[in-house]
C-alpha cells in the first residue's frame, strides 16, 4: 500500500462542513499534514508561504465571502500565472458533475484530476494515489525543466512518449511549450500540429495559434482560434488571443467586442477585465473603460496581486470623461488604502498631474511629474507601460528631460519586452525625433559603459557579474554584434569557471547563431563555437 503520510496537503472550500469532511477522508487515509483556506485570497497567501504535494480545491468558491470573486479554475490559472505552483503540485478540483461537463473542454490549464461530488474516502484515496502514481511518469522531465536543462527535459518527455503511451498528449504539450520558451516555434508549430491530426484538443488548438501569432502569421492564427471559440464557447483563453489578433489588424472594436463577450461569460478574471479597460479606452470607449476599470479594482481590493496602477487607469478613463471630481475620489482611495512604496507615490504623484493637467495647472502638473520620475527611479514593479505612459506627459508637458530619464529606465530594465525601436517611436510620435536621435546616442554611450564595466569586472576574477551586467547591455542592444560577442564569451568563462549552468549556455548558444545570423564571417565565432563544445564535453553535457 503506498504511504502517503508525508504527502503536505491544502484544503481550499469555504464551507467549514466540507473542510471537516475531507480532513477525516484525508486522516484516514494516513494524511495529516493539512492546512486550510476558505477562498481563494487565503489561499495564495498560502502556498505563497509554503509548497504543497497536494491541493484539494472546491470549483465554487462564492462562499468565501464577497471578497473570494473567483471560481477554482480562476484561481488554479492564476497561481500557474504567477508560478505559486510548479508542475509537480498536484492539484485537483472537487465539483458537481453539471460543473465538470461545463469546464472539462473549455479549460486552458486543467486540474490534475477531477473528483465529482458526492464521493467515498475511497474515491478520494484512489484519486490521490492515482495522481502520485502520474506524478512520478513526469517526474523526470519537471526534475529537468526545474533546473533550466530544456534540451534534455524535451528529450526526457519524447522519451516518456514512448514509454507511456496513455500520456503521449501531455508529453507531447511539454515539448511543445519547452520549444516555444527556446524560442524555436516551428518545432512547437510541428507538434501542435500532429496532435490536432489525430484528435481535436481545445488546448493544443491554443498552442498552435499563439505560436503563429508569435510568427506573425496573425490571419493563420485568427482562423485557429475563431474555429477554437467555436468548437468551445467557453474556453475563455481563446478569446484573448483572438482580441489580440484583432488588435494587430487594426480593428480595435473587434478587439473591444470579443472582450466583451468574454468578460459576460466569465466575469471574475480581473487580468481580462483590465485588458478590456485598456483597449476600450484606446478605443475612445470611456463607459467600457470605466465599468471595466471600476470592476479591476473594486474585484483586486482583497488581492494579494493588487496593482496601484489599476488606479491610474480609471483616473485617466475619468477625466477623458470629464469627471473630475470622481478622478479626485479615486486618487483619494488610493491614498487610503493603497500605501507605503515608490511603486504607490509614483501612481499617485501621475494621477495628481493629470488631474492638474485637465484643470489646466500647468505648474502643478509638472510638480506633480517631477514627483512621479523621481519615485519611479527608487520603484520596482511599475509596468513597462506605466512609465511610458508618463514619459508622454511628460513630453506633452514639455519635460523633455524627465521624459528621457523614464525611458531610460526602461530600456534598463531587463526584464522589459521594450524595444529600443519601441523606445525611439515614443518621441518620434510625440513630434520629437531629436530626443529619439539624443537618446540612441546616450543608450549607445551607456552600452559602451556596460562593456568597459564588464572587461573590468572579468578582469578582477567578477565572472558572474561580468555576465550580469553584459545581460543588460544586451537588452539595451540586442542585435550589437559586439555585446553578442562580449556576452558570449563571458558565459563561457562562467561556465569553465563555475560549473555548467543550463539557462545560461541557451543564452550562450542563441548569441552564437544570432552573431552567425547577423555578420557570419566574424573571425571570433569558430573559437566561441569550439569552446561551447568544448564546455559541453568537459561537463558530460550532450550536444
Amino acid at each position: 500500500m503506498q504511504d502517503n503520510s508525508n504527502l503536505s496537503v491544502l484544503v481550499i472550500d469555504p464551507n467549514p462542513g466540507m473542510r471537516g469532511s475531507l480532513q477525516n477522508m484525508l486522516v484516514q487515509s494516513s494524511i495529516t499534514k493539512i492546512d486550510f483556506a476558505v477562498n481563494a485570497s487565503t489561499a495564495i497567501k498560502q502556498v505563497d508561504k509554503r509548497k504543497y504535494d497536494l491541493i484539494l480545491c472546491e470549483y465554487d468558491l462564492e462562499g468565501g465571502g464577497a471578497e473570494s470573486g473567483q471560481d477554482g479554475q480562476q484561481l488554479l490559472e492564476d497561481m500557474r500565472h504567477h508560478k505559486l505552483i510548479g508542475l509537480g503540485t498536484i492539484f485537483i478540483m472537487i465539483t458537481s458533475e453539471g460543473v465538470y461537463s461545463k469546464v472539462v473542454s473549455a479549460a486552458e490549464l486543467t486540474p490534475t484530476d477531477y473528483i465529482l461530488k458526492p464521493f467515498t474516502v475511497d474515491t478520494l484515496s484512489v484519486r490521490i494515489n492515482r495522481a502520485i502514481e502520474r506524478r512520478a511518469v513526469f517526474l523526470p522531465t519537471y526534475q529537468l525543466i526545474g533546473q533550466g536543462n530544456l534540451r534534455e527535459a524535451i528529450k526526457s518527455a519524447a522519451a516518456g512518449e514512448a514509454s507511456h503511451p496513455r500520456h503521449v498528449a501531455d508529453f507531447a504539450r511539454l515539448r511543445a511549450d519547452m520549444h516555444v520558451t527556446l524560442g524555436e516555434l516551428p518545432q512547437a508549430e510541428d507538434i501542435y500540429s500532429g496532435i490536432l491530426a489525430s484528435k481535436s484538443i481545445g488546448w493544443a488548438s491554443l498552442g498552435l495559434a499563439r505560436v503563429l501569432f508569435a510568427q506573425d502569421k496573425i490571419e493563420e492564427a485568427e482562423v485557429v482560434v475563431t474555429k477554437l471559440i467555436e468548437d468551445n464557447p467557453k474556453f475563455m483563453a481563446a478569446y484573448d488571443l483572438l482580441a489580440k489578433c484583432h488588435e494587430m489588424n487594426g480593428a480595435a472594436y473587434r478587439a473591444q467586442k470579443t472582450l466583451e463577450e468574454a468578460v459576460a461569460i466569465s466575469p471574475h478574471m480581473v487580468r481580462r477585465l483590465r485588458r478590456l479597460g485598456e483597449v476600450a479606452l484606446e478605443a475612445g470607449d470611456v463607459v467600457v473603460a470605466e465599468k471595466s476599470f471600476k470592476q479591476v479594482v473594486s474585484k483586486s481590493k482583497y488581492s494579494e496581486f493588487r496593482d496601484p496602477e489599476d488606479h491610474v487607469n480609471l483616473v485617466k478613463t475619468l477625466l477623458k470623461k470629464g469627471d473630475a471630481n470622481q478622478a479626485g475620489s479615486v486618487i483619494r482611495d488610493m491614498e487610503k488604502s493603497l500605501r507605503g512604496n515608490a511603486a504607490i507615490d509614483a501612481c499617485k504623484a501621475i494621477s495628481v498631474a493629470l488631474l492638474h493637467e485637465s484643470a489646466g495647472n500647468t505648474s502643478a502638473a509638472v510638480t506633480e511629474l517631477n514627483a512621479a520620475v523621481a519615485a519611479v527611479r527608487l520603484s520596482k514593479g511599475l509596468s513597462s507601460d506605466f512609465k511610458i505612459g508618463l514619459a508622454r506627459t511628460c513630453l506633452s508637458n514639455r519635460l523633455d528631460n524627465a521624459a528621457a530619464e523614464v525611458m531610460l529606465t526602461v530600456m534598463n530594465d531587463v526584464d522589459s519586452k521594450v524595444s529600443m525601436q519601441d523606445a525611439m517611436s515614443v518621441f518620434v510620435k510625440a513630434g520629437r525625433p531629436d530626443l529619439a536621435e539624443g537618446m540612441n546616442s546616450r543608450l549607445m554611450t551607456q552600452v559602451q559603459e556596460l562593456l568597459d564595466l564588464a572587461a573590468e569586472k572579468g578582469n578582477m576574477g567578477d565572472v558572474k557579474g561580468a555576465v550580469q551586467t553584459l545581460l543588460e547591455a544586451q537588452h539595451m542592444a540586442p542585435k550589437n554584434v559586439q555585446v553578442m560577442v562580449a556576452l558570449a564569451k563571458a558565459i563561457l568563462r562562467q561556465l569553465e569557471d563555475l560549473g555548467w549552468d543550463h539557462p545560461l549556455a541557451e543564452v550562450c548558444i542563441s548569441q552564437l547563431e544570432a552573431v552567425r545570423k547577423i555578420d557570419p564571417g566574424n573571425p571570433l565565432l569558430p573559437g566561441l563555437t569550439e569552446d561551447y563544445h568544448g564546455a559541453q564535453r568537459k561537463y558530460g553535457i550532450s550536444s
